[in-house]
C-alpha cells in the first residue's frame, strides 16, 4: 500500500521519519524525498530515517490531490486497514507515525494555490513536545513559521500529537509547473533538521533564519481551504504575490463573471504577509482565494520568541 525505505547506519538515535506525497499532485516533496534517498546514506552515522517519498499512491496516478473514492488523506488519519484505498494508506502511514520519534511532512499548494515558503506545527499541550516542534522549525531555515490550532483531527500531524511524536509541514509552491528550488529547499530543511537532532557527524548550531513567527490558537486556524472564501464564482484575477505585504482594504484580486458580466473587487481583510494564493483561476464560490497572515511588517521577530 505504501513503500517506506529506511536508512539506518547502525548507531543509536532518533527515528525520524519524512513524507511526501500525501496529496497525488503535489511533486516537488515527492522528488526531494527521493534525492534525500541517495544522499543521506553518505551523511548519516546514527538515528534511523525513514522516508516514504509517495504515501498517497492511488492520488499520485490518479494526478490529484486524492484518489479515485474522492477523500482527502489528511482529513481521514488514522485511516482503516477494511477501508478505500485511501484508507488503507491512511492506516499504513499512521502506524508509521506512531513507531517515530520526530515527523517531516512535506506539501505543497498542489494544483490550486501558491504558497510562500514555511514550516508549521499543532500547538500541542505538552512544554516539552511544543519547544521540540519550535526548534525543528527554527532548525528548517523556512522564512515562515506557523504554529496553529491543535484540534483538528484527521492529519498525519494529529496522529503524531495523539503519540506524543513532534512534527511539523512543510508548505512551498504549488500550481501547475515544477519549482526546482522547491525541491531544493525541502532538501535543505530536512537535512538541517536532521544534523541538529545530531543525526551527523558535524555538529549543528540552531540558527534563526526566519523572518515571521506566528502562533494562532483559534479554531482551525490552519485549514487552508477556509482562507478568503470567494463571494462569487468566475475568473479570479489576482492581483497580490506571495510574499507580499498588503494593509487592510487594499485589493487582493478581483473576480470577472462571463455570464453575469460583472466584475466583482476582493479586498485584504486585514494586515499582513501573503502566504497563500489561489492559481487555479476558475473558481466557485466559497472556494478560498488566499490568505493572509497578521504578522508586523516593521518587527518580523518579535512575532513569537523562545525564551
Amino acid at each position: 500500500m505504501i513503500n517506506p525505505y529506511t536508512i539506518n547506519p547502525g548507531q543509536s538515535g532518533p527515528r525520524v521519519l519524512i513524507l511526501a506525497g500525501v496529496h497525488g499532485d503535489e511533486y516537488e516533496p515527492m522528488l526531494a524525498a527521493m534525492q534525500l534517498l541517495d544522499e543521506l546514506p553518505d551523511l548519516l552515522i546514527r538515528g534511523c530515517v525513514t522516508i516514504v517519498p509517495v504515501v498517497n499512491e492511488a492520488a499520485y496516478v490518479n494526478g490529484s490531490r486524492c484518489a479515485c473514492d474522492g477523500i482527502d488523506m489528511a482529513r481521514i488519519c488514522p485511516g482503516n486497514k477494511e477501508g478505500s484505498v485511501t484508507e488503507q494508506a491512511a492506516d499504513a502511514v499512521s502506524l508509521l507515525i506512531k513507531e517515530a520519534d520526530y515527523l517531516i511532512d512535506m506539501h505543497t499548494g498542489g494544483l490550486l494555490y501558491d504558497i510562500y515558503p514555511m514550516v508549521g506545527y499543532m500547538l500541542h499541550s505538552s512544554p516539552e513536545i511544543l519547544e521540540k516542534q519550535q526548534q525543528m522549525a527554527i532548525a528548517s531555515g523556512f522564512p515562515l513559521i506557523w504554529g496553529t490550532d491543535s484540534r483538528p483531527n484527521g492529519r498525519t500531524l494529529s496522529v503524531a500529537r495523539d503519540h506524543n511524536v513532534p512534527a511539523v509541514y512543510f508548505e512551498y509552491g504549488g500550481g501547475t509547473g515544477f519549482r526546482e528550488e522547491v525541491v531544493e529547499r525541502y532538501k535543505e530543511a530536512c537535512i538541517r533538521i536532521l544534523a541538529y537532532q545530531g543525526l551527523f557527524e558535524e555538529p549543528f548550531s540552531i540558527q534563526d533564519r526566519y523572518n515571521y513567527w506566528l502562533e494562532d490558537e483559534r479554531p482551525d486556524s490552519g485549514h487552508l481551504q477556509i482562507k478568503m472564501p470567494a463571494p462569487v464564482g468566475g475568473v479570479f484575477i489576482a492581483l497580490a504575490k506571495t510574499g507580499e505585504y498588503m494593509r487592510k482594504g487594499q485589493l487582493f484580486g478581483e473576480i470577472a463573471d462571463p455570464l453575469s458580466k460583472e466584475t466583482h473587487p476582493i479586498f485584504a481583510g486585514e494586515d499582513g504577509l501573503v502566504f497563500l494564493l489561489r492559481t487555479n483561476v476558475h473558481v466557485k464560490a466559497g472556494e478560498a482565494l488566499g490568505g493572509i497572515l497578521a504578522v508586523d511588517l516593521f518587527d518580523k521577530k518579535t512575532i513569537k520568541e523562545i525564551e
